[in-house]
């Protein structure tokens, strides 16, 4: 049996590596026994996984197989996930039409979360995992319990489709981007909106919110804040816009920190450290930028031209998913890159981890669980 395989290299714009793996059979112990073509080399297989090197391009990738592969949680494509912070719980959202929570280990069916007109963009559990945030195509934030089911808060404000979430802190207040161009600050307790922290006048289709290092200047706010406004000191706020511009403001201040202009539109952002962040665009391009000096990125990594559609801090590195169905993690202490298979061509829309666990979704309506002991 002939498999191609196919090494990415994560310097800038330098080609793919493509080969072919032969699988001369199973042996006794039930791991497959594999060669590789001229120039790749089998580094290491098992039940699950397979390291493969290029020596003379000094480049490696090991490539990990789903543990388990839930089918039964929706019909179509499923846009975004998350786990709970007991990683006993996920949530997901399709162009099914339904939000649904559902049990973590094996994709059983917990409970429907039905409120929202139109499509669920995003779907988030908040820290104490018993309670989710979601927007939709309908301009409406709600929050729901995961235990009952009940929509305990709908909030109104935004003209057009929530995009991205994010949570400040324990969750007393959370951060909305949407079509409209604005990102808004929102009181849970009272349902009410804090306050516009940016109108860009373009769509924002990520948000990520990130305690701040001592060396970045925030600004000072010209009003003082609401009593209302909790955890937001010290804190950044990034969004990933659709006119190729990626901002950052301090939370509290409202005083812009940076603006970077990429090569697309950009799609997602997230923080990797109190000065370092992520962000992914249409053409493909993963910025990693610093606060400090935000006028030239540190590195851009280009595997293809596929969009980003998702990054997620992981250990010391990052999980990205991208249109063509990519799915990687980078690691500092490793010198490999771990490729997370089973998607084929199809984009992986959205990561979310727990512990060891890596869950992925996609459009061919599949959640895939990985197992990273299974490396």
């Amino acid at each position: 049996m002939l498999v191609p395989c196919c090494l990415y290299s994560l310097q800038n714009r330098k080609p793919s590596l493509y080969g072919s793996l032969t699988c001369q059979g199973i042996g006794l112990d039930g791991i497959p026994e594999v060669t590789a073509s001229e120039g790749f080399i089998v580094n290491e297989i098992s039940k699950k996984s397979i390291h493969i090197s290029c020596p003379k391009e000094s480049t490696s990738s090991k490539f990990l197989a789903p543990y388990t592969t839930f089918s039964r949680i929706h019909t179509k494509s499923i846009t975004c996930l998350d786990i709970s912070s007991g990683g006993g719980l996920g949530v997901s959202s399709s162009t099914d039409g339904t939000m649904k929570i559902w049990q973590a280990s094996n994709g059983e069916l917990r409970r429907v979360l039905e409120g929202h007109v139109f499509d669920v963009n995003c779907c988030r559990f908040f820290p104490s995992g018993l309670v989710v945030l979601s927007g939709g195509m309908d301009a409406q934030l709600k929050i729901w319990s995961a235990e009952d089911a009940g929509c305990v808060v709908t909030f109104k404000g935004h003209k057009g489709g929530i995009l991205d979430t994010a949570i400040v802190d324990r969750g007393r207040n959370v951060v909305s981007g949407s079509r409209d161009g604005t990102a808004r600050l929102w009181d849970c307790g009272r349902s009410a909106c804090l306050g516009v922290l940016a109108d860009c006048g373009s769509s924002i289709n990520g948000v990520a919110v990130g305690a701040a290092d001592n060396s970045i200047n925030l600004g000072s706010p010209e009003q003082m804040p609401s009593e209302r406004e909790v955890g937001t000191e010290a804190k950044m706020l990034l969004l990933a816009r659709e006119d190729k511009k990626l901002q950052c403001l301090g939370l509290q201040s409202r005083q812009p920190v940076f603006l970077f202009i990429g090569s697309d539109a950009f799609n997602c952002c997230t923080f990797l450290s109190g000065f370092l962040l992520l962000a992914g665009t249409q053409d493909g391009n993963i910025y990693q930028l610093d606060v400090r000096s935000p006028r030239a990125p540190v590195q851009i990594i280009h595997r293809s031209g596929a969009p980003v559609l998702s990054l997620l801090s992981f250990r010391d590195g990052f999980i990205a998913s991208q249109g063509d169905g990519s799915c990687f993690i980078v690691q500092q202490d490793l010198d490999y890159v771990i490729e997370l298979t089973g998607a084929d061509c199809d984009p992986v829309y959205k990561v979310a981890t727990w512990e060891k666990q890596i869950y992925a979704c996609c459009r061919d309506s599949l959640v895939r669980r990985y197992q990273l002991s299974d490396l």
